[in-house]
């Protein structure tokens, strides 16, 4: 790790840490890896097993995972989200906000033979605003991409998009080649399944339900890269699986938190294996509770502050988690540097605050020493969010608020919440997603109530003041005057806490200590491991 990215990292510990004071001890750092002597073979367990190895028509975790490899973005992102070159050398703003324009890398081609070019650029942005799940939204402005040269793409705009050059990772909006793609429809291209690119690695084979292999690229763009000959992805959907081909060697790495949480410090231990948190930077995932705020009881804010209250980030942190989380009170996730605002209301546990809060809402103590009763419902994707559950049932039992735990399959949950809003408050995970424009906006926006999609405003939360503000950051061409806008959005919905945003998960990357150099950019494993090295055994 340089001294720099050290810095920073200590930095957004101790941010966290001034919110609950918390021990870090058990996260490791990369600069426990050794520095290997390059070639060889890298074994890199994915899961789940993607649908496609290219990500030009999903969102999905196992596909963003390996398409970068092969197809690349125009820009990769550090860990403070700064973007950095990767096909596109350097870019540029009018004042107004309204075109950018993209200086491209020369000299690069697909793995093909054919040349990269601008055309390339201007078709695969204009395709991920008509097929991506998040860019139709993200790149819902562009109106044109003008290509006045092979190496100069202007994109035309509507109206200001700032968010936009956040998005332009591999994985969330990956250059394909025009000439694979143009013809028929693209969501069923063979290449998706063989896919060309200009990355390090060229595709060999995919043994579905196994595994799939690529091979070093020799023409690279980036001269003396990739380190390695081989890059072998194993598909393997059990995390006892998992952890069990980490500890013998016969996996090298694993990110996303591939084995349970309670068994990372075991693994640590071993004298094979290490850690680290890096590379949650460019989606870090918020874990809330979100209310349900036209009933009966959430509506009243101060019946959610009490809840707020009641609730103790560093036993979620340390319990639920196992010390892979730090505490996030605003929507925007510590993690982004660029946008959170530090000075937020965090509701620090206040069990005779709550009481109060809950006595001057008229809502006293009964006979049998209860307040009200309320079900909870929570996402059964991640298996700790049942702890989690289990843990807020307890906490509100004491000051008086008796609450049920329903629990229902994934889409019956979704279909609860966002589409028949038949629940009183449910815990959830939001991933922030490049921008607060492109991830939390959605969360808050009252023009995104909007029945039956998903991971919209579930709450139904409606602020007027909080909508402008949102609006007017959306096309704000200032970073600053950027800031000042989300900065006032995350005091507003701190004091009204339609949702609590409990932590920031910290997803963790296990490998052998054998490979270094995996983690480098703010999308972690996402990247394209072209820096990878692994020494010899």
């Amino acid at each position: 790790m340089t001294r720099s990215r050290g810095l920073h990292r200590r930095a957004l510990l101790a941010s966290a840490a001034s919110l609950v004071a918390l021990p870090f001890a058990g996260i490791e750092s990369l600069s426990a890896a050794p520095t290997g002597a390059g070639g060889g073979t890298l074994t890199y367990a994915v899961f789940p097993e993607p649908t496609s190895l290219v990500a030009i028509s999903t969102s999905g975790g196992g596909d963003r995972l390996v398409s970068a490899k092969v197809v690349e973005g125009l820009f990769t992102y550090d860990f403070e989200l700064k973007p950095k070159p990767q096909l596109a050398l350097s870019w540029s703003a009018t004042p107004d906000g309204l075109e950018y324009t993209f200086n491209l890398r020369p000299n690069v081609k697909w793995h093909d033979g054919k040349p990269f070019t601008s055309a390339d650029v201007a078709f695969s942005l204009l395709l991920v605003k008509e097929i991506h799940p998040r860019g139709r939204a993200t790149f819902a402005n562009v109106r044109a991409v003008r290509t006045p040269d092979p190496l100069t793409a202007v994109v035309v705009l509507s109206a200001p998009a700032p968010y936009l050059v956040y998005a332009l990772a591999a994985g969330e909006t990956p250059i394909v080649p025009k000439h694979v793609y143009e013809t028929g429809d693209p969501r069923t291209n063979p290449a998706n399944q063989a896919p060309i690119g200009t990355g390090p690695f060229v595709f060999k084979s995919w043994a579905k339900g196994s595994h799939a292999v690529y091979e070093r690229n020799r023409d690279y763009w980036d001269a003396g890269k990739p380190h390695l000959d081989r890059l072998v992805v194993r598909f393997i959907p059990d995390a006892g699986a998992r952890a069990a081909a980490l500890e013998s060697g016969e996996v090298d790495i694993s990110g996303g938190n591939p084995v349970a949480l309670s068994d990372l410090d075991r693994l640590k231990a071993l004298p094979n294996l290490a850690i680290t948190t890096e590379g949650n930077n460019y989606q870090p995932q918020q874990v809330q509770l979100e209310f349900n705020v036209a009933n009966r009881y959430f509506k009243d804010q101060r019946v959610r502050q009490a809840v707020a209250h009641a609730l103790d980030r560093k036993v979620i942190v340390d319990t639920i988690y196992f010390g892979y989380a730090i505490p996030a009170p605003s929507p925007i996730s510590p993690l982004d540097a660029r946008f959170f605002d530090p000075t937020v209301e965090t509701y620090p546990l206040d069990p005779a605050n709550a009481e109060a809060l809950l006595d001057a809402a008229g809502l006293p103590r009964g006979a049998n020493g209860n307040r009200f009763a309320v079900t909870l419902d929570y996402n059964p994707f991640a298996p700790e969010r049942l702890q989690l559950a289990y843990y807020v049932k307890q906490a509100l039992a004491k000051i008086g608020i008796d609450v049920t735990i329903r629990t229902q399959d994934f889409p019956t949950f979704v279909k609860r919440v966002y589409t028949d809003r038949d629940f009183d408050f449910e815990i959830n995970g939001l991933s922030n997603i490049v921008d607060p424009t492109v991830g939390v906006q959605r969360a808050y926006w009252s023009k995104n109530i909007i029945k039956g999609v998903p991971f919209s405003n579930g709450s139904g939360y409606s602020n007027p003041e909080v909508d402008r503000l949102l609006e007017a950051a959306a096309i704000e061409p200032s970073h600053e005057k950027r800031v000042q806008l989300f900065n006032a959005f995350q005091q507003i919905v701190a004091r009204e806490v339609p949702l609590i945003n409990l932590v920031t998960k910290l997803a963790a990357t296990v490998y052998n200590q054998r490979v270094s150099d995996h983690t480098v950019t703010g999308d972690g494993l996402e990247g394209n491991f072209s820096d990878v090295r692994v020494a010899a055994k």
